[in-house]
């Protein structure tokens, strides 16, 4: 089979564009069509996709998703010419992938790319490229004026990975997040935790984004944006049918879907509002005054578990009646941390680990959003046996 010389790039926003541009620079002949007709003006454009698929040898897909796949191959197919291969740089769901793969057949490559636009125009991106080992061949070529080519069994595996690779980035993104709010409360400045970040393992990511981070005003375009992680997490997750917390973290991040995936890791923290009522519950645990009980839940709210081997179900005022307004003996020794708090409009999950004593207590907890502020509709807990408890034990 003889290389691809003539190439149409379907798809020129960010990617597709950077990618475009390399082709044409290291000297393939490109055309390239986008469907919002906004173009950076670097490669020769057409507004017809089928005047640019009619005379390529090489159909390259850089596009949002499987549903724009579907289509846009859909309106190009009647110009397809039987010799033409179609490589696919999307990312898209596993079942996609293979759906498009049994579709055209041999003339299909699945090659998703990791890395971003300075990764493309420096030819610098990793390629995993499912394909029969003659089509594949015959792009190599083209493959590795764009990177490394690490070919893969299949289209549904090269998705697949895909994805997983921009999970791991999904959580770095959002370990920095952390990170950046605990030293935004410990009152440390911006830029010293950023200095120290950059030493330990998120320092790849932390000295890329460094003006989207700072905020600086030359930040310049996103390279790869938070709406289009959140639709990769979502797909992940529908793909593994497996719990993915980074789903929901990104896809609620309180930020302009076309910013810089940076920008997700500088999102302030959650409304102190939504805090209020677990201070109250601590207090109410710390003094024994059942009175920051009432402060912090919903008149109707329960509290559920398993006490002495049996569940229980107490109203509220039958919860308050076991504190007697003191602190308990050991309250010096005693400690309470709120471990993860997720908000979703009007309502909120959190989680709360307690250690009283040779006891440890992890609460679960749902708040809801109503007129006069955040409060507790319901409780769950698990009790359990401390450490220190345990080793008493033994």
């Amino acid at each position: 089979m003889t290389t691809p010389h003539t190439i149409a790039v379907l798809g020129l926003g960010r990617m597709g564009d950077a990618i475009a541009t390399r082709l044409a620079a290291q000297g393939w002949d490109v055309v390239g069509w986008t469907r919002s007709g906004r173009t950076s003006g670097a490669v020769r454009t057409t507004g017809v996709p089928n005047d640019a698929v009619a005379k390529a040898d090489l159909v390259l897909l850089a596009l949002f998703d499987g549903p724009a796949c579907r289509q846009v191959l859909d309106d190009v197919r009647d110009s397809l010419r039987a010799d033409t291969v179609v490589l696919n740089t999307s990312t898209i769901a596993p079942a996609e992938a293979s759906q498009l793969a049994r579709r055209l057949g041999p003339s299909y490559v699945h090659a998703p790319v990791l890395g971003s636009v300075p990764a493309a125009a420096g030819g610098a991106l990793q390629i995993l490229a499912a394909a029969e080992q003659g089509t594949l061949d015959r792009v190599r070529p083209v493959l590795e004026t764009l990177g490394t080519v690490r070919r893969v069994d299949d289209a549904c595996t090269a998705a697949a990975l895909k994805l997983i690779a921009n999970n791991s980035l999904a959580g770095a993104v959002l370990a920095l997040r952390d990170s950046l709010r605990q030293a935004d409360a410990l009152g440390l400045p911006r830029s010293q935790a950023l200095d120290i970040l950059e030493l330990g393992p998120l320092g790849g990511l932390v000295a890329r984004k460094r003006p989207f981070l700072t905020d600086q005003a030359g930040a310049g375009t996103a390279e790869f944006t938070i709406g289009a992680l959140a639709k990769d997490m979502a797909l992940l997750a529908a793909a593994s049918d497996t719990p993915l917390r980074s789903a929901a973290n990104v896809a609620d991040t309180p930020a302009d879907p076309q910013a810089d995936i940076a920008v997700a890791a500088t999102v302030p923290a959650v409304d102190d509002a939504v805090l209020e009522p677990l201070r109250a519950y601590i207090r109410g645990h710390a003094t024994g005054d059942p009175a920051h009980f009432r402060d912090a839940f919903l008149p109707t709210a329960h509290i559920e578990g398993i006490r002495d081997g049996a569940f229980v179900s107490w109203p509220l005022e039958e919860y308050c009646a076991l504190f007697h307004g003191r602190p308990a003996p050991d309250e010096p020794t005693r400690s309470r941390r709120v471990d993860a708090i997720d908000v979703h409009g009007t309502v909120a999950t959190a989680t709360m680990t307690l250690s009283h004593g040779a006891d440890t207590f992890i609460d679960v907890f749902l708040l809801v959003r109503v007129d006069d502020g955040w409060r507790i509709a319901n409780k769950a807990y698990h009790r359990g046996v401390s450490a220190a408890g345990a080793a008493r034990s033994r």
